[in-house]
């Protein structure tokens, strides 16, 4: 079948099924735009065609992992469709990995190929002689281009089914990441909305009901959010698959160029995250401002916290729009949201309204609690859920349980409900900081900081920070004789982790605290993090 032949409805909930049904109805619709460049539904079709014939041609079979080391840019959506065209499964790379952490990513997810910018070239080259599965390499640009040019525009592909993997990678409980494995089936109704994107009217029943919700105009999005993320990516589909128009904005956060975007392409909807780019947008404003964002009606955050009295600086810019927190993880989708109230002193996603499948599960017991009981649980899922997690069969055991032959996914999240339903938030189980919207996991930090030759015994814990929501703060005890300065300990952590995970407090003591069990007493790093 080719993209010209007539439009007709999705055959399944798989995620190339469903994008082809609604790129055929609405071919001359804008789908992205991104640093001055344009597609139409019809040429984002085209291209996606002709990269998937591009990768087949290489070998790409079925179930087989793509890599997708990119920025946010239309060549990143028209990877994973063309990826989902031909049932192999793109593989989301942070970009800001380090050559040890790239290298661990492409192994652990069994990288085939991968699509690479130019301005990370080299860094990929330094990993591709530890990887010798990785057949092959992309670079946007002049050979991206070339290799759309010379292959085939036709949608002459395979049957295709909801059974048909979709993987997102994620951050580990020991820093490394972890790749979650959804049926596209699930994913689209957990993840992406089942149709619904604004998840008030309910998700389709059939696939043929997806047509019904291409919305008569296109609505206008911003995600302010890298793809390289599960809320870029869900968020970005949702709308596509509702006949939006995606604008994508390259590089590094631009406050100023978000706002003169959102006047420029007359932005409808717009998600942040949290704290990390609010108070950047708020003083962008207060600057250059004030700014037409008379076509702007929503606002959403997730990802991170979102504190009271910026929300409130953000809602008195935007009094037309609503704002509106989102919870969820990579193992969930989405599982509640809250709106904000001019004033309210709820502190972020601290207390949601969940959605049916979630609830809060009893630590000893396993089953749901009481609401009202203030008895204190995990918060988890049960219905669409993901598979696992890809090769790790021993961490897909402890977080996702069968109770009662109900299968339920269990998050890191402690959590009590309220007599009214409501979810409160009482914090992660584990120690995981959370700076930015990015997971860093303090043991993968200190096993970095130990190897420093001044460092006898580190403590790493998160402490609050306006900006950021947490930093990463390191504990120290150094070795007698030695002396240790931020700068130093720095630069010797960035040969060896993100930008995100390397301290950005130091704290030198005479004696690291530990349990008799050789176990980090966190509670009291975090006593002498806060102390100064």
């Amino acid at each position: 079948m080719s993209a010209a032949d007539p439009p007709s409805s999705p055959s399944s909930f798989n995620l190339a099924d469903v994008w082809e049904a609604v790129a055929d109805r609405i071919p001359e619709r804008t789908a992205a735009v991104c640093d001055g460049t344009r597609r139409r539904y019809v040429e984002l079709e085209e291209r996606a065609n002709r990269l998937a014939h591009w990768m087949v041609d290489r070998g790409v079979a079925p179930d087989d992992h793509v890599g997708l080391y990119l920025t946010n840019g239309i060549e990143y959506l028209e990877a994973m469709l063309a990826c989902f065209k031909i049932r192999a499964v793109p593989i989301n790379v942070n970009y800001r990995y380090v050559a040890g952490e790239l290298r661990y990513l492409f192994d652990d997810a069994d990288v085939v190929g991968v699509l690479v910018q130019p301005e990370f070239g080299l860094r990929l080259a330094e990993v591709i002689p530890d990887l010798p599965e990785l057949r092959w390499s992309l670079m946007l640009g002049d050979d991206y281009e070339a290799a759309l040019a010379e292959s085939s525009p036709e949608r002459d592909f395979g049957a295709r089914s909801g059974d048909d993997r979709y993987v997102i990678y994620t951050g580990g409980t020991t820093g490394l990441p972890k790749g979650v494995v959804w049926r596209q089936e699930d994913a689209f109704f957990a993840c992406i909305g089942g149709a619904d994107p604004t998840r008030q009217e309910g998700p389709v029943s059939t696939p043929a009901e997806v047509i019904d919700r291409i919305m008569d105009g296109a609505v206008v999005f911003l995600p302010v959010a890298p793809l390289m993320h599960a809320a870029g990516q869900w968020t970005v589909l949702s709308w596509l698959f509702a006949g939006g128009t995606v604008v994508l904005l390259p590089g590094s956060l631009d406050a100023l160029a978000v706002w003169r975007t959102v006047e420029t392409e007359r932005v409808n909807l717009m998600t942040v995250v949290g704290d990390p780019v609010v108070r950047p947008l708020v003083d962008a404003w207060v600057a250059e401002g004030p700014f037409d964002v008379s076509s702007l009606f929503s606002i959403g955050s997730g990802g991170a916290p979102l504190t009271p009295s910026l929300k409130d600086q953000l809602v008195a810019l935007v009094p037309k729009a609503a704002v509106v927190d989102g919870f969820g993880s990579s193992e969930t989708g989405a599982q509640g949201s809250q709106r904000f109230e001019t004033g309210s002193t709820s502190g972020g996603v601290t207390a949601f309204i969940p959605y049916p499948a979630t609830t809060v599960l009893d630590e000893v017991t396993r089953h749901p609690v009481e609401p009202g009981s203030e008895v204190v649980g995990r918060v988890a899922l049960r219905g669409r859920v993901p598979l696992g997690y890809y090769n790790a069969p021993e961490k897909t055991a402890e977080t996702f349980v069968e109770v009662d032959g109900v299968r339920w996914v269990l998050t890191g999240d402690m959590a009590t409900i309220e007599l009214d339903g409501t979810i409160r938030l009482l914090g992660r189980g584990s120690g995981c900081i959370n700076t930015g919207g990015e997971k860093v996991y303090p043991e993968e930090v200190e096993g970095v900081v130990k190897t420093h030759p001044a460092v006898y015994d580190v403590v790493v814990v998160g402490v609050d920070d306006e900006r950021w929501g947490q930093r990463v703060a390191a504990v120290v005890e150094a070795v007698p004789g030695y002396t240790l300065s931020l700068d130093e300990l720095a630069a010797f952590c960035r040969a060896s982790l993100a930008g995100y995970k390397i301290p950005r407090s130091l704290f030198t003591v005479d004696k690291v605290e530990r349990s008799p069990a050789g176990k980090a007493d966190y509670r009291w790093a975090k006593g002498i993090a806060n102390s100064v």
